[in-house]
């Protein structure tokens, strides 16, 4: 089935993003899968992103990217909801990557609008805003994030996918442990520390450092983890802070790696770099938080833990991990083919006439 399909990006970072950036990574990938069967794509995002699909910017710079950077979407919606509603009858799917900030939109256009929620979605202040528009039809990226709204309008589970051409297997084995994300207390980097150092072994640190919003309480937390907690820990030799990564720089820090440390402490919808290290051969050792059972299997493509001592003795164990194996699982359930699959079919769905239509037809 031939589709023209919209997909609307977060204006925050460019499409590929240049550093740290899993939705945007995720829209690129799926936006370029989906080109590449032959649908008419076009992608709604910042002109300062990069695609084989129909680009119309809906801001001219992403807004991370500004000086001074800009976190607010509401001071820009009108400006991207004018652009995108322009056009938004000109399609047979519009897929949101918006999350709630997209509602909106739902009942302004007339084909379907179909969200992929990338964020959490137990935290109490938005829990009254799903349930306001609990008729919004959602696509989760795993089963876990689902827990806090099990009620809402699922159409489906579609997992993130990952360029695995981008993506080089090493058969290793690596000489480091590695940790890669950014800097804030859910992410647990001083637990990564901790942990490469009991096990007695180097770690490399590929992090996105805390946004420079004062005036974020998000971002104001993040630089005081980042100054009470992680700063002090990097004194220590054993440990090397290399920033942000992307490209074939990631490529060589995930390949490299023995593997890669996902110390968790919150309920992460889907951690993708997790299948990104996979796709390199390289496991993943983290905690049994969020999605990480429905992305790791134990004892397979990595070790799962629930403290500090069960990645320590993870470490140990790395010998029994096959890391062709690793790669195996990234290409059969992370493919940019495999995500594209799951939301083919939810589209295909989404366009079936209901009964009360198909009688009325008659």
């Amino acid at each position: 089935m031939h589709l023209r399909i919209a997909q609307l990006a977060p204006p925050f970072e460019s499409v590929p993003p240049f550093g740290y950036g899993g939705t945007e990574r995720v829209v690129h990938t799926l936006t370029e899968e989906l080109v590449r069967r032959g649908h008419d794509v076009t992608l709604f995002a910042s002109a300062d992103s990069h695609t084989s699909a129909r680009l119309v910017p809906v801001v001219e710079t992403a807004l991370w990217h500004r000086t001074p950077p800009c976190y607010d979407f509401d001071a820009h919606q009108s400006a991207i909801f004018e652009t995108i509603l322009s056009e938004v009858d000109d399609f047979d799917i519009v897929h949101s990557h918006l999350d709630f900030m997209g509602f909106p939109l739902v009942d302004a256009a007339v084909p379907p609008v179909l969200t992929t929620l990338h964020g959490r979605l137990d935290a109490g202040n938005l829990l009254n805003t799903y349930r306001a528009f609990a008729s919004v039809p959602l696509i989760s990226i795993s089963n876990a994030q689902r827990r806090p709204l099990v009620n809402a309008n699922w159409l489906g589970t579609v997992k993130h996918g990952i360029d695995m051409d981008a993506l080089t297997f090493n058969p290793g084995p690596g000489k480091y442990l590695a940790f890669l994300g950014r800097v804030s207390p859910e992410k647990g980097l001083d637990v990564a520390i901790r942990v490469a150092r009991r096990a007695g072994m180097p770690l490399r640190i590929a992090a996105r450092p805390p946004l420079p919003f004062p005036d974020n309480p998000d971002a104001r937390r993040d630089r005081e983890y980042y100054e009470c907690c992680v700063e002090p820990l990097l004194r220590e030799p054993g440990v090397e802070m290399i920033g942000q990564v992307g490209g074939d720089e990631k490529n060589r820090f995930l390949g490299e790696a023995a593997a890669l440390l996902f110390p968790i402490r919150w309920p992460e919808p889907f951690g993708l770099v997790m299948p990104e290290a996979l796709a390199c051969g390289t496991p993943v050792l983290a905690f049994r938080d969020g999605s990480v059972p429905e992305v790791l299997e134990h004892g397979v493509t990595g070790f799962i833990g629930h403290v500090e001592d069960d990645l320590v003795n993870a470490v140990a164990r790395l010998d029994e991990l096959d890391r062709a194996t690793c790669r195996a699982e990234a290409e059969r359930r992370f493919s940019p083919a495999a995500m594209a699959d799951g939301y083919e079919e939810i589209f295909r769905e989404a366009l079936e006439p209901t009964g009360r239509e198909l009688a009325a037809a008659y």
